[in-house]
């Protein structure tokens, strides 16, 4: 793998400390030295102090980063103010032809971002090269759609009336927050969109996993973005999100995280009235029919749940299965999950990574240890491996009673759990029992049954005899508390404009 190198005066370090206990591949890892973007210039110290950033697969210190306070946030505030002004009246054409050059950026540094990404989130190694070029498609996409922001017109009923014309313009300057479990995907679509638009950006990435975002920050940096258009911060989560949200700069908030967090967020943006996205996570339930091939099934959901250690709020967590099927599912999944290899995301083979963060390894406990008290079956996993680092077992659970805390938390974990199922009707109001609706699936080759999963999921996105439901061209968004507004596709980019009418009279 490449060698980081020093681009635009912000050197990068070797990471600190030593090799996890299962052996990382290598004896020495790199990662970025960290820091802020703030007007078109590196912010390698700030008034907010620092903190460290810790690799969740051996728990060693990779660097220091910089936090906002007052003025860095201001000073943000003013250069998304400037730098909207600027992005608003470069035509679409130009926004995108330096948005493409980010992006080919992205591409070429692809391998040095993906082991930036791993390092600070933990997934392997290939699942995060996937992700950021994955996320170079997505701001594409919406680069080229930004393109064909189409208005109308409409025919008026007076003949005083010469004109009616409908348009979409930016919507402003944008506050962006993203979580840690997909640090590069989850900035591209907000980036994207806002960029695309005609917006200028304000992003927070979460304080544990900053490399990714800033990478992507540096390849528009490099490709000639206008300094104020994209500026980053970190800082603690709280106060930076109630500085930028009560500005009069900011226009739109859009938001990825949990319910609670997202809930906060939309009562302060509620309070100026400003545009607010929010994608608030989910507990994404899969309805297993009786026709459907249940080993096939079961290996292919193994590999859906599992993937990212289950860190992905479309994870397919809550698994009904018909009662002719289960038992031959049970043991299918039960037996993939226990040959799923555990491991340091740089280690040759290894399929599912660390947790993000000690803390997540408790929260995993307290749901098996709840489960299992109140007469759930643990099926395989169910604890922590190992002492360093912060690795789960793939973790089964089965015939877990409804009043389990699992069955209405999301785990956003390593945690599967299989129930039985007797009609398509009780598989489906099960399956729609819960306040969330990001994600759903189902399998069956009936053409009723599949036709029913699609117009009685309630759920923004459901897929049926299939996982892939997150593409570029699709929208991304929930029903119910997962949140409401759309990332990604066209609808992504909508999101990100105000509609005008301007009506002319002789």
């Amino acid at each position: 793998m490449n060698a980081f190198r020093e681009r635009n005066g912000a050197p990068l370090m070797a990471a600190s400390g030593g090799n996890h206990a299962k052996g990382d591949g290598m004896s020495k890892a790199h990662y970025p030295a960290l820091a802020l973007y703030v007007g078109g210039q590196w912010l390698s110290r700030a008034s907010g102090g620092e903190i460290p950033v810790v690799n969740p697969a051996n728990e060693s210190e990779l660097g220091m980063l910089p936090l906002v306070g007052k003025s860095e946030l201001d000073a943000a505030l003013a250069s998304a103010a400037a730098g909207f002004e600027i992005w608003k009246r470069t035509s679409a054409f130009e926004r995108q032809k330096i948005i493409v050059r980010a992006t080919q950026l992205v591409r070429e540094r692809a391998a040095e971002i993906a082991m930036a990404l791993t390092l600070e989130q933990g997934k392997p190694y290939a699942q995060a090269t996937r992700e950021v070029l994955l996320s170079a498609e997505i701001i594409d996409f919406l680069a080229e759609e930004g393109k064909r922001l189409y208005g109308r017109t409409v025919p008026p009923r007076s003949s005083e009336v010469l004109s009616q014309l409908v348009a979409r313009h930016p919507v402003g300057p944008v506050a962006a927050f993203t979580p840690w479990n997909f640090p590069a995907n989850l900035p591209a679509r907000k980036l994207g969109g806002a960029l695309a638009a005609g917006c200028s950006v304000i992003i927070k990435p979460a304080e544990e996993t900053p490399a990714s975002c800033m990478e992507f920050v540096r390849a528009f940096h490099d490709a000639g973005l206008p300094p104020g258009v994209l500026n980053m911060v970190c800082g603690r989560p709280d106060e930076v999100s109630s500085h930028l949200i009560a500005s009069p700069v900011i226009r739109k908030v859009s938001f990825t995280g949990s319910a609670r967090v997202g809930r906060l967020l939309g009562d302060l943006a509620a309070k100026g009235i400003k545009r607010y996205t929010a994608e608030l996570g989910g507990h994404a339930p899969v309805i297993v029919c009786q026709d459907a091939d249940a080993e096939q099934v079961a290996r292919a959901s193994v590999v859906a749940k599992f993937r990212n250690g289950g860190q992905v709020c479309t994870s397919p967590t809550r698994f009904y299965v018909h009662h002719a099927k289960f038992r031959k599912f049970c043991a299918t999944f039960a037996a993939e999950a226990k040959a799923i290899r555990v491991g340091s995301g740089l280690e040759e083979g290894v399929a599912m990574g660390p947790l993000v963060s000690f803390r997540r390894l408790g929260d995993m406990q307290r749901l098996v240890d709840d489960a299992v008290a109140r007469g759930g079956k643990l099926l395989c996993g169910g604890r922590r491996l190992g002492e360093s680092g912060y690795f789960f077992a793939p973790t089964v659970l089965a015939e877990v009673p409804p009043e389990a805390m699992i069955m209405h938390e999301e785990p956003f974990g390593p945690i599967a759990v299989l129930q039985s199922f007797a009609t398509l009707d009780e598989a489906i109001a099960a399956a729609n029992g819960l306040p969330y609706g990001l994600a759903a699936y189902g399998f069956t080759h009936d053409l009723v049954s599949a036709y029913r999963l699609g117009e009685e999921l309630e759920a923004g996105m459901v897929g049926v005899n299939h996982f892939g439901i997150s593409q570029p061209e699709t929208p991304f968004g929930g029903w119910k508390e997962s949140g409401f507004g759309h990332e990604s596709g066209l609808e992504g980019l909508l999101g990100y404009t105000d509609v005008k009418l301007f009506s002319i009279a002789a």
